[in-house]
């Protein structure tokens, strides 16, 4: 799934197209396997299991990705789509 897509889905931001100028504009780190990269672009692939480092307006988060939810539902419905790790 698209990183901004996911990011908008677990309802960090309201929209998707915040989401992919969050992440063109401020950048992120996924970390898969062992290995941290720095990504710009919105449609780099997120997995189960990763782990993100990205910045909202509350500030940075570090989150780990536990699914990848087939649609935008309620607050609680997204909240069960990560696992926050705290900040960076």
């Amino acid at each position: 799934m698209r990183l901004d897509v996911w990011l908008w889905r677990a309802r960090f931001y309201k929209t998707r197209g915040q989401a992919h100028d969050a992440v063109a504009t401020l950048g992120a780190r996924i970390e898969r396997d062992g290995q941290v990269r720095r990504v710009d672009k919105g449609a780099t692939q997120v997995e189960v299991g990763d782990l993100v480092n990205f910045t909202t307006p509350a500030g940075v988060r570090v989150v780990e990705v536990l699914a990848l939810p087939q649609r935008r539902g309620p607050a609680k419905e997204a909240a069960t789509a990560y696992r926050a790790l705290g900040a960076d």
